[in-house]
This record gives structure tokens, sequence and C-alpha cells, in this order.
């Protein structure tokens, strides 16, 4: 039985033809009313796995509480300026604004979640104390040392090569700035033909080249000369955002075909749609686990 390689550095989807940066900016943009519709709300604005712990009781605190739990694993002092690489539609900007005296500034690909995070800050209270702007984050506009810290909540591993993402968030810290990311981790690089089904549903529906394991993250953030790196695994913790996400694809099964056959859905759409299956028999066969990184510059 031949194995399957998932290669840092390499996009590992089954299609790789076309701009890999354009086809994120088309799953978002399409699939958005699916996040919408079955994740976040006007409270939460998460589009990530929620943080499950004993204060946790319903899937939208569950997703304020993974901002709470990145933000315990760094040192946010008032007046900070943050950059949230990978903003989404502006969750975890709002939520840092709202609750810590900072400046947050959000980047993202995708001009429709710039247009809406500009929007929900607004009737949010915090546009004064917010701002987003279209970028990459691997090669952004800003000055060397114009931040305080550095945020990634499940958006790295759109990078296909993690070390690019690491190296230009040190360069934009100040001195004793840090870098906290929350992902989903690789448990290890070969997989059986069966394994690899789940792994490449999941990267081919979410637009994902590859993602890492925790030794290769952890060696990039070494690389980059990071200090008091820490990573903390949150699986445990994250598994029933899995479970709601499996969940939710099983009760839509027949309004998803149906809708399939109608051709009202996209192909982007039902990658998606497919992404919510394989995601959580991965989390279940211990494929890939979910945890938190944090470094110092």
């Amino acid at each position: 039985m031949s194995t399957k390689i998932l290669e840092q550095k390499t996009d590992c989807r089954t299609d790789t033809s076309g701009d890999l940066k354009q086809k994120i900016i088309q799953y978002y943009d399409e699939c958005f009313i699916d996040y919408r519709l079955f994740w976040l709300d006007s409270k939460n604005l998460g589009m990530h796995y929620g943080y499950w712990d004993e204060d946790t009781k319903t899937h939208s605190e569950s997703l304020i509480h993974m901002n709470r739990a990145l933000s315990q694993a760094i040192d946010i002092k008032p007046g900070s300026k943050i950059l949230d690489a990978g903003c989404g539609v502006g969750g975890s900007s709002i939520w840092l604004a709202k609750n810590f005296d900072v400046e947050v500034t959000g980047i993202s690909l995708t001009a429709s979640q710039v247009v809406r995070a500009k929007e929900y800050a607004k009737k949010h209270g915090v546009a004064d104390q917010v701002d987003f702007k279209e970028a990459d984050y691997c090669n952004t506009p800003f000055a060397d040392e114009s931040f305080d810290i550095v945020w990634g909540l499940e958006s790295i591993c759109y990078a296909v090569n993690k070390q690019d993402f690491v190296a230009e968030a040190y360069r934009l810290l100040r001195k004793g700035g840090q870098i906290v990311v929350a992902d989903g981790f690789a448990n290890k690089t070969e997989f059986t033909p069966e394994e690899w089904k789940y792994i490449v549903a999941f990267l081919d529906g979410c637009v994902l080249p590859n993602f890492a394991t925790v030794t290769e993250f952890q060696n990039a953030m070494e690389n980059c000369q990071f200090n008091e790196i820490n990573y903390r695994d949150i699986t445990k913790e994250t598994l029933p955002s899995s479970e709601i996400l499996y969940k939710k694809s099983k009760q839509t099964y027949p309004i998803e075909r149906m809708l399939r056959w109608l051709k009202i859905r996209t192909a982007s759409q039902t990658a998606n749609y497919y992404a919510a299956e394989s995601q959580y028999q991965i989390f279940k066969q211990g494929l890939a686990g979910y945890g938190i990184f944090s470094g110092t510059k």
C-alpha cells in the first residue's frame, strides 16, 4: 500500500491550477453564506473552531472563548498595537478592541471581508480602534517593528510556506513583541490512501495548500529567531466544535443534495460541505490536532 505525503512548502490540493490567492478569495466570497447561516453570529463574528471549557455553554460562546484562549497565551498591555493576520470579518480584532485598550489592524486577502469587517466594527462601536486592509500577511506593506503583537487565529494554514509568515511577523514586531497562532497541525506527514481521502477533501474544500506539523511550525519559529516558544495542545477543547460542524453537515445533506442538483450551489460551496465532513474524521482518527503557539522577539 503506497503512502501519501503531506509536504510543507507544497500545494497538496487535488487541483493546483490557477492562482492560489484568487482561489482563496473566491472560496470566502462564495462560502460566506455558509459561515453566516451555520456558524458565526453578530456577537462572535468567528470563522474558526471554538474553545470549550467548563465556562462554555453554547457554540457562540465557544467562538468568543477561543479569542480568550489566545489572549491568555500572551501578555496584552494597554496601548498595544496588534496585527490580526487573516482577520476574516473582524471578529478577533473587534473582540480585542472591546476587551483591551489596544489598537488593531486586521488584514485579509478578501475585499468583501474587509468591507464586512469595517461595517461590523461600526456596529460594535470600535471603528476608532480598529482598521482593516487588503494585504497578504506574508508580504505586508507595513514598516519594520510596527506592532507589539501579531495574532493569527486559524488563518496561517493558508500560507504555502509557514516560515514566510513567521519571518514577516518577526520583521513587523518590535523587540519584546509577541506572536500567537492557533491552528490545526498534522500529527504526521505520511498517510494511507484511506486517511489521505479525508486530508485532501479537507484541503480541497477549504482551499488549504497544506498544514504543518507541530515540529515543522516550531522549527519555523526557531529559524526566525523567536524566543520563549510555547505550544499548548487544545485538541480536546476544540473537538466539540468539530462534532457540531459534522452534525450540521449531516443534517443539511438533503438540502445540499437538492441545491446541488438544481445547480444553485457552486463547486466551492459543495467542496466546503464535504470539508465539514472530512475535518471530523481527521480529528477523530488522530490525523491532526489543534493548538496554540506563542513566542517572543
